[in-house]
């Protein structure tokens, strides 16, 4: 894979962020959460159809936050729930992130990320597949049963979708069963379209379920996240096929593994990676994908993650209450 600089990584380190820590293959120290870590049952199992117990702050939203200021911060604010990056997860160490999070009761959602699956090269494809083991490993300790993947973009030269996609599948069936036995589901994310080159040739949310749905929805399943999914007028009947409403998921189970928001605003800042929005201040219909996920009965975290250098150049502790506000009026209400 060619290098990427990303949220969560360090520049020159994309797709080998699992070698900054030893504590990586730990991965049974802090997995005995994983029994009450259902995807559908909200923050601990007792949010139940209240939206706002629900939410989760993804790391990427506060980056100026340290992981012990993101845990405390979110303890203090009443937020229970926390989804978290790789690469500042191993820089703290991932079994010291574990205690740190389990101790102030709050809950790991997520892991970001694995994938990248679509090199040609085998050596490549091998050490891919290596660092997603890793990453499993690293969500068992962390004690969360979601693994978000960001499936890749097309090799140098390459124009061939459909062949990536099946390069996706493939990797996916080695690495399914290893995350299986770790208590850990595989979440793919579909990302917008303009990132189909570089960085995920899933781009739409029934791309992905074409995926997942060749492997039991306990194994596989997707991430229906408002900011990439906004603009396509299919996503209302993908989502309730994510939930088992549509007559596809395959075995009965919802494929929803975890449901991410952030608004889309225009125009979009040099660097599209980074031009999220607050919630609130753009396009999207929050409250509508909200009401749509849980009509499928998914009961989950709802996750807030935004990359925007605005937002991380202010104090963490007033963005987090303003996430918090925002989520209240044009999530919850």
């Amino acid at each position: 894979m060619s290098e990427r600089h990303e949220p969560g990584m360090d520049a020159g380190n994309a797709g080998n962020d699992s070698n900054d820590s030893n504590d990586s293959n730990d991965s049974n120290g802090g997995n005995d959460s994983n029994d009450s870590n259902d995807s559908n049952d909200g923050n601990g199992g007792n949010a139940g159809h209240d939206p706002l117990a629900r939410l989760s702050l993804n790391q990427e939203t506060v980056r100026q936050w340290s992981l012990p200021e993101l845990v405390d911060g979110c303890a203090r604010a009443g937020v229970r729930g926390v989804g978290l990056w790789r690469a500042p997860v191993q820089r703290y160490g991932v079994a010291a992130a574990a205690r740190r999070v389990r101790e102030a009761g709050l809950r790991v959602t997520s892991l970001c990320r694995g994938g990248f699956f679509t090199a040609l090269d085998p050596t490549e494809r091998a050490a891919a597949l290596d660092d997603n083991r890793a990453a499993v490993d690293e969500a068992a300790t962390l004690g969360t049963d979601t693994l978000v993947l960001v499936s890749g973009g097309l090799p140098p030269g390459s124009r061939d979708l459909s062949g990536a996609r099946e390069r996706i599948a493939d990797a996916l069936g080695e690495l399914a069963p290893y995350a299986a036995d770790r208590g850990v589901r595989l979440a793919i994310e579909p990302l917008h379209p303009m990132y189909a080159a570089d960085r995920c040739v899933v781009s739409t949310l029934a791309q992905a379920l074409d995926l997942a749905e060749r492997f039991p929805a306990d194994r596989v399943g997707v991430v229906v996240d408002a900011y990439h999914l906004w603009w396509d007028d299919t996503v209302g009947a993908q989502i309730d096929r994510a939930g088992g409403r549509g007559g596809r998921a395959g075995d009965g189970g919802s494929r929803i593994a975890a449901f991410q928001l952030a608004d889309w605003v225009t125009p979009l800042p040099e660097g599209a990676l980074l031009g999220r929005g607050q919630l609130g201040d753009g396009a999207v219909d929050l409250r509508w994908f909200r009401e749509r996920v849980d009509a499928t009965g998914y009961r989950g975290p709802i996750e807030v993650e935004i990359f925007n250098p605005a937002l991380w150049a202010r104090d963490g502790a007033e963005v987090l209450a303003e996430v918090v506000d925002r989520f209240r009026t044009h999530v919850a209400g």
